[in-house]
């Protein structure tokens, strides 16, 4: 039988799976769809080439994800998954034109990427990399100093969504006064709101970015928002690369117009400039905050939900609606 009758065969919804997920992802959409595994652009091309005619459904992420040229490839195809929240390279007008579902993991990575941007708070502001890397040295006295206090000190919170949400819920136990900043002030929280992002690192000792990438973001966290963080602010980025400014961020370390910062998301991924790498107040993490055990089977749990309803009529559990919900 060959590739293409495979793919035909009635009872059996095909997909392209265009992103690396892990085996037991696989087997899970395996079980219940055709899959066809196409991780990297040689076997996406040839996963368009061979099954576009049948497949109904794409899965991908937002490396990869799905321009209107490879929708116009795939006539029979309904719905567009994102596996994690950000949908931002996936040509949602384009889809929404020909009339191709779009939805995206929101809330899958919630607790995973609120607990990872604690984490990098504490890593930063306490020197904990500095400090294990001086005792693996032998240097027990060089970076045996004061380092600052999280207790008590002021947050803010670009992008109040879910993952903000999550992140000011932890902050709580550290007795911090949380300020944040939306397109929009939310009134079902106890937060203060700041009108931009200025104003709002200039009420912050630590600055979360949670916000969502794309035009409008783009570079949010620009030269101004760190000055306005100050010397003793720290920056922590577990939303999007391009919401920062990198030249500005890497200046800033250097010159520590702020303290130091946590990324773990980047502009470019995986590249990372040199500059950053070079700045010894920053600590890095390769975008696993919303990887866990328990983050990855949510996601699989919400592509096979979206899928299903999809393929079944019935309504989409987690669609893109365009608001910065994260």
């Amino acid at each position: 039988m060959s590739e293409a009758t495979r793919a035909a065969a009635p009872g059996r919804v095909s997909i392209i799976v265009a992103c690396a997920l892990p085996a037991h992802g696989l087997t899970r959409l395996s079980a219940a769809f055709d899959v066809h595994y196409a991780p990297d652009a040689a076997r996406r091309e040839h996963a368009i080439a061979t099954w576009g005619t049948v497949v109904r459904g794409v899965v991908t992420n937002v490396a990869t994800g799905w321009r209107a040229q490879w929708m116009d490839r795939l006539p029979a195809l309904e719905i567009i998954c994102a596996i994690g929240v950000g949908y931002e390279s996936i040509d949602v007008a384009a889809a929404r034109a020909r009339g191709i579902a779009v939805t995206h993991g929101r809330g899958a990575n919630t607790a995973s990427v609120a607990d990872h941007a604690i984490a990098l708070l504490f890593a930063a502001v306490r020197g904990i990399v500095s400090n294990d890397r001086a005792m693996r040295a032998g240097e027990w006295n060089a970076l045996r100093h004061a380092w600052p206090d999280l207790s008590g000190r002021r947050a803010g919170i670009l992008g109040l969504g879910a993952i903000g949400m999550a992140i000011a819920t932890r902050l709580a136990a550290f007795d911090m006064p949380i300020s944040y900043h939306n397109r929009n002030p939310r009134g079902d929280v106890p937060f203060d709101y700041a009108p931009d992002a200025v104003v709002l690192a200039a009420a912050a000792d630590f600055l979360f970015v949670c916000a969502p990438g794309g035009a409008a973001t783009h570079g949010l966290v620009d030269a101004r928002v760190l000055r306005a963080l100050g010397p003793d602010g720290y920056l922590v980025n577990v939303g999007r690369g391009t919401v920062v400014d990198t030249a500005a961020l890497a200046e800033a370390l250097h010159a520590r117009t702020i303290a130091g910062a946590a990324l773990d998301v980047y502009a470019e991924e995986p590249a990372v400039p040199q500059r950053l790498l070079d700045a010894p107040n920053l600590v890095l993490s390769p975008h696993v905050a919303g990887l866990s055990p328990r983050a990855e089977e949510a996601y699989v749990d919400g592509i096979v939900a979206n899928l299903s309803a999809c393929f079944d009529g019935r309504a989409l559990p987690t669609p893109v609606s365009g608001s910065d919900d994260r």
